[in-house]
C-alpha cells in the first residue's frame, strides 16, 4: 500500500487494473487448472505422474540414496494387491502432496497408500458391466491423472469398461459435479463420465450403458491413464491384441478430451481421418469406413507451457495383414502432437507406413531440453520396437537428424500390398539389433552355430521389416522371422528414463524375433476361441512351431537384453551395458563348460528409475534371485546391487517422504518399497 501511495495520482489506476490482471490470472492457473509446476513433477521428492513428471523422464534430482549407500537398502514395506486380485503389477504410482496414488487388479481399483508404511488409506471400485467383462485389458492400468481444481486434489482414471472418474483425493468419493449419472446399478450419481457415446458419436453405432457397442462393430478400452494438460482431460484408448483380431471391423480410437472440472466432453481427434481431413488419402479403398484401432495405449506426455500432448499410436485392425485397408494408414504407428485446449493437430510423424508387424509406439514419448550449436533445443524422442530413437523438435516436429526413406521388402501375400519405403533415422544410430542374418547366431562352439542355422532353415530371415508370409506360401517356408518381432526391441516392461539436466536418454532393449502365418479367420477360430466366444471371420495369425536355440539356448549371440545411453545432444552412443547378469542355464549349460561366457544380460527389458547421480533398474543374478542394481548414471558402472522379494515388472518410481527416499518397485500383485535404515 505504501508504494501504491508512492505512485504519482495518474498511474494509480493502470497500476490498480494491472494488478487485478495478475491476481486473477493467479487464480486461474492456481484452481482452474494443474500448475505449471506440474511439469517438473519429480521437484521436491514429487511423482506427480506415471512418469514422474508430464515429459515423461522417469527421473528425480532426490540423492539420499547413493553409491556408497545403495547396498544398505532394505525393505521398508510391502503393500500386498491380493485383496484386489491385483496381478500384472504394471501400475506405477504417483506421489502427491504426502500420498501415494495407483490402481490395483482387473477392476481397476484406485487406491490410495501411506507412503511410510504402505497402508491403505482408501479404495475406490467401479461396478462391474458387461462391458468390463469382455475387456482384455483388465489388469493392465498403468496408473493414475491428477489436477488441482479450487484447491482440491482430484485423482483421475480410465477403466477396462471406458468409464472416466474422477475421485477427491483426500477421502477417495467420487468428485462432485463431475460428469452425469450412469444409468446402471451401483454407479455412483456423480464423478463418472462414460466415454462411449462420445467416442461413437459420428459413427452409425449404438452404445448401452451397460454392455457398450455391439461386438461385430468393433472393440475398445483403456490401459495407459489418461493424462491432464492446463485443465484438459486427455483419454487414450486400446483394442484387442493383434493375436486375436479376426474380423476386419473395429471403431477408431479416437483421441478424446475432457473439461477436468466438469467432465465435459470438449474435443475429439479422429486417428482414423474422415473425407476433407489431412491425411485421409492414406486410406485407400474405402478402408476408413470399416476399419479401426490405431489405438494409443501406451502413456502420453505434455510440454505443459507450449500447451502441447503427445500421443503414439499402434497399427490398424488386424495387426500382421492389411490387404484390406491399402494405404499408409494415418495415423497409425504415429507420434502425433496435439493442442491440448482445441484438439488440433500441431503436427505428426508416421514411425511405420501400412504397419503390419505390430510395431505399435510401446513407450511414452520422452520430452527434453537439449544444447545444440549453443541454443537450447526443445525435443521429444520416441523409442520403438525397432530399436530407433526418433527424435523431433517437439514445437515444430522437424526431425533434429534427418529420416530417410529407405526401401524394404514387398509382401508374398496375395493381396498384400507393403510401403515401399520406411523412415530410418541417421541419428541416433540404431541401439539393438535390426534384422537377423546367420552372422547373429550363437556362436560360442561351431557345432552349436551349425546347429542354429539348422534349427532355421524353415524360416525366410532377412533385414528389418522382413515380412510375415501366410500359409501354404509357394516358397516352402513355415514362416517368415521379423527382428525385432513385436515383443523385442524397447517395450512394455522396459520404458525409458533420462536425465533433464543432461539430457541423457536411457533405453532398454532385448533381442527377440517374432513369427506369424497369415490364415483365414475361419482356420484360426478352430484352434483358438475368441474371447468373446464369437467368430468375426475373415484373417487371422498363427504362431508357427520351431526358430529356436540349440540345445535350449538362446538362438542369438548375446548381449540378450542390454541398456544404452544416449546422449540426446549430440545424438551419439555414451556406453552400453548388458541387462542383469548371465543365467546359469547359460554359464553351466554342459556343452558350454569350458568356455569364457561373456555377461550376456538376462534376456528382459530393465525397469528403471533415474536419481541424482545413479541409474537404478530391476533384474535377476545369474540364480535368478530378484535383484535391485544401480549403475553410476556417466559412465554405466556398476555400483551396487541388493536383492529383492520378488521379480519387478513395468517401471519403477523413487519419492522423498519425510525425509527419507524411496525406490518403490511394482513386483507382480505387490508393491516394494526399498530405503536406508540407520
Amino acid at each position: 500500500m505504501t508504494q501504491f501511495r508512492a505512485l504519482p495520482v495518474w498511474i494509480r489506476p493502470v497500476y490498480f487494473l494491472c494488478s487485478l490482471v495478475a491476481v486473477a490470472a493467479m487464480l486461474i492457473l492456481a484452481f482452474a487448472t494443474p500448475s505449471l509446476a506440474a511439469e517438473k513433477g519429480t521437484e521436491d521428492g514429487q511423482w506427480h505422474y506415471l512418469g514422474g513428471d508430464a515429459a515423461h523422464t522417469r527421473s528425480t534430482p532426490a540423492d539420499l540414496i547413493d553409491a556408497d549407500n545403495f547396498e544398505d537398502l532394505e525393505e521398508a514395506w510391502v503393500w500386498d494387491g491380493a485383496s484386489f486380485n491385483a496381478q500384472s503389477g504394471r501400475s506405477t504410482p504417483s506421489y502427491i502432496d504426502g500420498r501415494l496414488y495407483t490402481v490395483a487388479g482387473p477392476r481397476r481399483y484406485v487406491v490410495a497408500l501411506d507412503p511410510a508404511n504402505g497402508e491403505l488409506i482408501w479404495s475406490y471400485g467401479e461396478p462391474k458391466t458387461g462391458r468390463y467383462a469382455y475387456s482384455m485389458r483388465k489388469d493392465y492400468g498403468k496408473g493414475v491423472a491428477f489436477a488441482k481444481i479450487d484447491g482440491k486434489l482430484v485423482i483421475y482414471i480410465s477403466s477396462p469398461a471406458f468409464f472416466l472418474t474422477a475421485l477427491d483425493a483426500a477421502t477417495g468419493l467420487p468428485l462432485e459435479g463431475f460428469g452425469k449419472p450412469v444409468p446402471v446399478d451401483g454407479f455412483p450419481k456423480t464423478g463418472v463420465v462414460d466415454m462411449l457415446p462420445d467416442l461413437v458419436s459420428d459413427l452409425d453405432i449404438e452404445s448401452d450403458p451397460y454392455n457398450g457397442i455391439p461386438l461385430e462393430k468393433g472393440y475398445i478400452t483403456t490401459s495407459s491413464p489418461p493424462i491432464v494438460v492446463n485443465g484438459v482431460i486427455i483419454v487414450g484408448n486400446s483394442h484387442e491384441q493383434g493375436y486375436y483380431q479376426s474380423r476386419i471391423e473395429n471403431v477408431p480410437g479416437d483421441i478424446l478430451a475432457y473439461d477436468a472440472r466438469t467432465g465435459a466432453f470438449l474435443w475429439k481427434f479422429h486417428v482414423i481421418p474422415r473425407p476433407g481431413e489431412f491425411g485421409h488419402d492414406t486410406w485407400e479403398s474405402d478402408a476408413w469406413k470399416w476399419t479401426g484401432d490405431v489405438s494409443s495405449w501406451a502413456p502420453m506426455s505434455a510440454d505443459l507451457e507450449r500447451d502441447l500432448v503427445y500421443i503414439p499410436t499402434n497399427g490398424v485392425t488386424i495387426d500382421y495383414y492389411g490387404g484390406f485397408h491399402p494405404g499408409d494408414n494415418l495415423y497409425g504407428t504415429s507420434l502425433i502432437a496435439l493442442n491440448a485446449k482445441t484438439g488440433k493437430r500441431a503436427w505428426h510423424y508416421q514411425l511405420v507406413h501400412h504397419d503390419i508387424w505390430n510395431y505399435d509406439t510401446p513407450t511414452a514419448p520422452v520430452l527434453l531440453d537439449v544444447k545444440m550449436d549453443g541454443k537450447t533445443v526443445p525435443i521429444v524422442v520416441q523409442t520403438t520396437k525397432q530399436n530407433f530413437a526418433y527424435t523431433f523438435n517437439r514445437e515444430t516436429g522437424e526431425p533434429i537428424w534427418p529420416i530417410e526413406e529407405k526401401e524394404v521388402p514387398a509382401s508374398d501375400i496375395p493381396g498384400e500390398k507393403l510401403s515401399k519405403t520406411q523412415p530410418w533415422p541417421t541419428k541416433p544410430k540404431a541401439y539393438g539389433m535390426q534384422g537377423l542374418t546367420h552372422d547373429d547366431l550363437i556362436d560360442f562352439t561351431p557345432e552349436l552355430r551349425k546347429a542354429a542355422i539348422e534349427n532355421l532353415k524353415d524360416f525366410k530371415i532377412g533385414p528389418l521389416f522382413n515380412p510375415p508370409l501366410h500359409r501354404d506360401n509357394d516358397q516352402g517356408y513355415k514362416a517368415a522371422l521379423w527382428c525385432p518381432g513385436d515383443g523385442g526391441g524397447t517395450n512394455i516392461d522396459g520404458p525409458n528414463v533420462a536425465d533433464p539436466e543432461s539430457g541423457i536418454l536411457y533405453v532398454s532393449t532385448l533381442a527377440d524375433c517374432s513369427s506369424r502365418i497369415i490364415a483365414s479367420g475361419e482356420e484360426r477360430d478352430k484352434d483358438i476361441p475368441h474371447p468373446t466366444g464369437k467368430t468375426f471371420s475373415r484373417y487371422a495369425s498363427l504362431r508357427p512351431d520351431g526358430a529356436r536355440g540349440p540345445d535350449d539356448l538362446p538362438l542369438f549371440k548375446p548381449p540378450y537384453s542390454h541398456i544404452t545411453a544416449i546422449d540426446m545432444n549430440t545424438g551419439e552412443h555414451l556406453w552400453q551395458i548388458p541387462v542383469g547378469d548371465t543365467p546359469d542355464s547359460v554359464l553351466k549349460h554342459p556343452k558350454l563348460k569350458g568356455i569364457k561366457i561373456p555377461d550376456t544380460g538376462t534376456g528382459a527389458n530393465a525397469p528403471m528409475v533415474l536419481t541424482a547421480s545413479l541409474l537404478i533398474y530391476a533384474s535377476s543374478a545369474s540364480d535368478g534371485t530378484p535383484m535391485l542394481f544401480a549403475v553410476d548414471k556417466k559412465t554405466g558402472e556398476r555400483v551396487g546391487a541388493v536383492e529383492l522379494p520378488e521379480s519387478a515388472h513395468y517401471g519403477m518410481m523413487s519419492y522423498v517422504h519425510d525425509g527419507k527416499q524411496y525406490v518403490l518397485v511394482q513386483t507382480g500383485r505387490t508393491l516394494t518399497a526399498m530405503a536406508l535404515y540407520e
